[in-house]
């Protein structure tokens, strides 16, 4: 078997970065050939139903409730049959949004780690306030601020009125004291100012809760609990070209429908292994290609892959049968019947193996004559699945064909006249 040119070009190129001789590079085109052998698959094969029992027969064992703790934080995430279901139902925001957060080579060192996790990390003027005190004489909120905390974040105390925006508040810094009230005061928006301002936003990107460091693969990376993929990747120090997240439609905004696939294998194949189970990669990378073939993820179920399948009755029986029926006789669709669920309907042989084919044979030794004869009209399905009529076609030496001929009109036998002769009745004596 011939291996594709790019196998072949990347093993050249691999050949002449190891200085193999010649010999050696045989070696790797032939082991290379018999990999190549080994993951084809016979033609007309369904490889759907092969990779939808193979995924489904293991997603029976795993377990319904399932969370990891990442890091010695403890951040919860979401593992087990929950986190397959939301990456094949393609939902927008897991329960859990993770990233991992990989540094540059010149910020490998706790210290510059850590640093880079408070930049990640979304920090609110509550993480600086010490102690907080409501005047209701003058209606004002006073906020004692931890100055050691807001100089580990690189803000300046002054600078609070400028980063806190609050509609129809005043803010006002007095050494280590925030003072904050309404233009127009009043004492019954006294305590939805309290809350306001202790969620005010300071730094960091917005939704990414909490950050743990730590060392694995003898470098440092960074768990966030909480997914913000293209802000994350403007940080300074972070590498883009490892950083992930687990959300798929943030690759798929971020880095494009490509990057969107790898993220549905990883995430997938994660989830199953660490369930202690064993799939074949291909079948995610085919259920992964299906997903994402029209260049966005969808969902595999009605509003997904199965609802835009071309054929009317295979979408009829997965669900809402009465309205893909209608549709289909206002439209007035075809049903080619190509798959494997719309002949099971009709009873019809199903075009995959064997049945893809129509065979026809010739008994070695036997008159060609009587074969003629004896091989009947089929009917079965071609290559494209439709439905074909083959037969040998006998020409009858019928009147007209005779007379076209020029012969004379073919005399009844006394024997066929004595058959066309109707029967006399018996006569009987009065």
């Amino acid at each position: 078997m011939q291996l594709p040119v790019k196998i072949l070009d990347e093993i050249e190129r691999y050949s002449k970065e190891k200085n193999l001789s010649e010999g050696k590079k045989q070696e790797v085109i032939e082991t290379a050939r018999k990999y190549y052998t080994d993951i084809q698959y016979d033609s007309q094969e369904p490889v759907g139903v092969i990779a939808a029992q193979s995924l489904s027969e293991p997603t029976t064992q795993m377990t319904m409730r399932t969370y990891h703790f990442a890091g010695t934080a403890g951040i919860q995430v979401t593992l087990g049959l929950p986190r397959l279901l939301e990456i094949f139902d393609a939902r927008k925001k897991p329960k859990t949004p993770t990233m991992t957060v990989y540094l540059l080579p010149e910020y490998q060192t706790e210290e510059k780690a850590k640093a880079v996790a408070e930049n990640i990390k979304e920090s609110k003027l509550k993480d600086v306030v010490v102690s907080d005190t409501i005047n209701l004489t003058d209606l004002e909120i006073e906020c004692k601020l931890s100055l050691k905390a807001l100089k580990a974040m690189g803000i300046e105390p002054e600078s609070l009125n400028k980063r806190i925006k609050l509609r129809n508040i005043d803010l006002e810094v007095k050494g280590d004291v925030l003072i904050a009230k309404y233009k127009k005061p009043e004492i019954r928006d006294i305590f939805k100012m309290k809350y306001k301002l202790l969620e005010s936003y300071l730094k960091g990107i917005k939704g990414v809760s909490q950050t743990v460091v730590n060392k694995g693969d003898e470098q440092w990376k960074i768990m966030t609990l909480g997914s913000d993929l293209k802000k994350a990747l403007k940080i300074e120090g972070v590498d883009t070209t490892k950083t992930v997240s687990n959300n798929i439609f943030e690759v798929l905004d971020v880095l494009g429908v490509e990057a969107g696939r790898n993220a549905i294998i990883q995430q997938a194949m994660y989830t199953i292994e660490e369930q202690g189970l064993g799939i074949d990669v291909r079948y995610l990378m085919l259920l992964a290609d299906l997903m994402t073939m029209d260049g966005t993820i969808r969902p595999i179920g009605r509003y997904g892959v199965v609802g835009h399948k071309q054929s009317v009755l295979a979408r009829a029986a997965f669900e809402e049968t009465k309205k893909h029926i209608v549709k289909a006789a206002v439209k007035g669709e075809t049903d080619l019947l190509q798959g494997v669920v719309e002949n099971v309907m009709v009873n019809q042989v199903v075009p995959v193996g064997t049945g893809s084919y129509n065979l026809f044979g010739r008994i070695v030794g036997a008159p060609v004559e009587a074969q003629k004869e004896e091989i009947p009209e089929t009917v079965g399905f071609g290559l494209n699945g439709n439905i074909t009529t083959e037969a040998l076609d006998k020409e009858e030496d019928t009147e007209e064909n005779l007379l076209e001929k020029g012969s004379s009109k073919p005399e009844k036998t006394k024997e066929a006249n004595k058959e066309n002769k109707p029967k006399e009745k018996p006569k009987t004596r009065k």
